[in-house]
């Protein structure tokens, strides 16, 4: 049964999740040579905790729906984890948080692959097209270079790539009836559990500056995992992943004012195609419901007969319903 939603609310999460997770990166950035797994950590602790403390105030507390979204709850934390821990590596190792942001932010692409594979989501062309659009603008953003490193820029397609996979385990938890809650407290712990010994094996001491950023990182990433998992329990991934690319946007905003990173002519053209496509996408779907509403009302109505009786014509009792033949 296909869950039905709120594209438009799920489009204000999604843009929600992406400011979150655009100043996640921003945090991570400044919080300067710091192992990875400690990073790694930092983002997903802060969130158990704050998830666990909820999931005791609502019931049925940290009850799984079913046995059956237990797989899905793996399989969504290990490549969640995976993306994150990729993304990480691509932002301490490109030095641009726009440019890792938009290798990550092929995610909404992977997204409706997987949704395709998955769920046996049709996307329409003009869908298709659209997403292609975003991800040229995406490209116009980053302004690719020949000397990328390709270990790092590697890394940052393969987040994105997780991260697609991830998000449509989200909806297929989602159709399952799972909690979007129990969802991100299970992600969290999952993440927090498997990086905990890679902590404890290669802790660095931090200042209080670099405490302040990773649990800054922290906050974002638990605002972005609630705003992410609400947007695709809403909508279909083909709904919304487009406006998953105004991370980019947000990413160019804080790298200019905390880190004096000043996007080129390219980037500038690059936003404008991004916002273009998401506006086109949306248009496109609100077109598309107020076709489909039109032509359900259509059906509604009483047909229409060519040779109605005449005025005086005897008026005919209706049958007596309670009779049975």
């Amino acid at each position: 049964m296909k869950q039905k939603g709120n594209k438009g609310l799920g489009i204000l999460f999604i843009i929600g999740a992406a400011l979150c997770f655009a100043g996640m990166n921003l945090f991570v950035n400044m919080a300067g040579d710091l192992p990875l797994m400690q990073k790694v950590f930092f983002r997903n602790a802060l969130t158990s905790v704050v998830v666990f403390v909820i999931l005791c105030f609502q019931k049925p507390h940290f009850r799984i729906a079913n046995k059956g979204c237990v797989p899905w709850l793996f399989l969504r934390s290990a490549l969640g984890l995976l993306g994150v821990i990729l993304n990480f590596y691509a932002i301490d190792n490109i030095g641009s948080i726009s440019d890792a942001s938009i290798l990550n932010k092929l995610s909404p692409f992977f997204a409706i692959l997987f949704s395709v594979l998955l769920l046996r989501e049709k996307p329409k062309i003009p869908e298709l097209i659209f997403v292609l659009i975003a991800f040229a603008g995406a490209v116009c953003v980053v302004n690719p270079r020949f000397d990328m490193t390709v270990l790092p820029a590697l890394a940052g397609v393969g987040s994105g790539a997780c991260a697609g996979f991830a998000y449509t385990c989200v909806r297929i938890l989602a159709i399952k009836g799972e909690r979007g809650m129990m969802t991100v407290f299970f992600f969290a712990v999952f993440s927090t559990v498997v990086t905990l010994p890679f902590l404890i094996a290669g802790y660095q001491p931090m200042t209080g500056m670099q405490l302040l950023w990773l649990l800054l990182a922290g906050v974002a990433a638990t605002g972005g995992q609630f705003f992410i998992t609400a947007a695709y329990r809403l909508a279909p991934a083909k709904e919304i992943a487009v406006f998953d690319y105004m991370q980019v946007f947000f990413a160019a905003i804080l790298g200019y004012v905390f880190l004096q990173q000043v996007p080129e002519t390219l980037s500038f053209i690059g936003y404008a195609v991004i916002i273009a496509a998401a506006v086109g996408q949306w248009a496109y779907h609100m077109l598309r419901a107020h076709r489909e509403s039109t032509v359900t009302a259509t059906d509604d109505m009483p047909p229409e007969t060519d040779t109605p009786p005449a005025p005086d014509a005897p008026q005919v009792p209706p049958p007596d319903e309670t009779k049975q033949e």
